[in-house]
């Protein structure tokens, strides 16, 4: 449908050419933005609805009673088993936040839930097979579960942007009324609709824009010039170069096959997948609406330093098997 979408706007109503760069430009954004807004207003929607069923205060109560490996392991398993981007992650991790439930077991989902997916698993199987594959889902979920203890360890509560706490605070009652009935309920989800989208479309367009002009634009094989011996520094290349563009673990595969074709390593080619898909600058850019600055930081700096070893573990292991 969204394809069909950025079809219809880049190549029949503009006339663009597909395999021009500003016709794939177009289609992506148009695509993507229609897609992630989708989904940023169903996420959220549903959300709501959620915390109109279970206030804040029985969520913690919930989470209270599970040890915290247990917490961490729920939400490395939920991140696992959705299907979204890191985009279309961040409207979770707000809802995980003003639900009371710890930023660490929330960082946690949203470093799992954009690296690994069915449909991407499937993919990435059939480009470097199921037994690199069953490795990288085992390192994706190994960062996603260790990182929620790290970065829980920095206390990152405090740079969390202060609204997103005074809406979780705030509006409990707001949810406890929405328990009476549909239309209460519904009425509830839809003002987290309008107040969450409202905060952060602009983002969205940005990030998407960035992630558009990469796409059609930058050729495939500029990272292949610049990160192909399968070195530490090539590996640290490869994340640099990752972290401008944009696209989910599925869109990013075929770019990976690519460069695999060209004669990247695979530790250095996954180490750029996972960049773009988790550490992405449009990512950042959004999350921004909900964290500061520091809190990006910390949380930019353990994934880049992750992947950078994953990127080198892996090289290693290939020329092992």
């Amino acid at each position: 449908m969204f394809d069909a979408l950025g079809s219809l706007v880049a190549f029949r109503l503009l006339g663009l050419a597909p395999d021009s760069p500003t016709g794939a430009a177009l289609h992506f954004f148009v695509m993507d933005v229609a897609k992630i807004l989708v989904l940023l207003t169903t996420v959220i929607y549903i959300m709501g609805w959620l915390r109109a069923l279970l206030t804040p205060e029985k969520v913690r109560a919930m989470m209270k009673g599970r040890s915290g490996p247990g917490a961490r392991l729920m939400a490395v398993g939920l991140g696992a088993v959705t299907p979204f981007c890191s985009c279309s992650s961040i409207p979770l991790f707000i809802g995980f936040v003003e639900a009371g439930i710890p930023l660490g077991v929330t960082l946690s989902f949203l470093i799992a839930s954009p690296m690994v997916n069915q449909v991407a698993v499937v993919v990435l199987a059939g480009v470097i097979g199921w037994q690199m594959t069953v490795i990288y889902v085992l390192t994706g979920l190994s960062i996603a579960f260790v990182g929620g203890y790290i970065l829980q360890a920095f206390r990152l509560e405090r740079w969390v942007e202060s609204y997103v706490w005074q809406i979780r605070m705030g509006e409990a009652q707001l949810a406890n009324d929405a328990n009476g009935s549909l239309r209460a309920r519904h009425d509830y989800a839809w003002s987290e609709v309008r107040q969450i989208v409202g905060r952060i479309w602009k983002y969205v367009l940005i990030g998407v824009g960035i992630g558009a002009f990469i796409h059609g634009y930058v050729p495939a094989d500029f990272v292949a010039r610049i990160a192909g011996d399968g070195s530490v520094l090539s590996v640290i290349v490869a994340v640099l170069a990752g972290v401008p563009m944009y696209s989910d673990a599925v869109g990013i595969i075929p770019v990976a096959e690519a460069l695999l074709g060209k004669g990247v390593p695979v530790g250095t080619v996954l180490a750029f997948m996972m960049a773009v898909i988790a550490l992405s600058l449009p990512e950042m850019l959004i999350l921004r609406r909900v964290a500061r600055w520091p809190l990006l930081g910390i949380f930019a700096a353990y994934l880049a330093v992750s992947f950078v070893l994953v990127g080198v573990i892996f090289n290693t292991l290939r020329s092992i098997l």
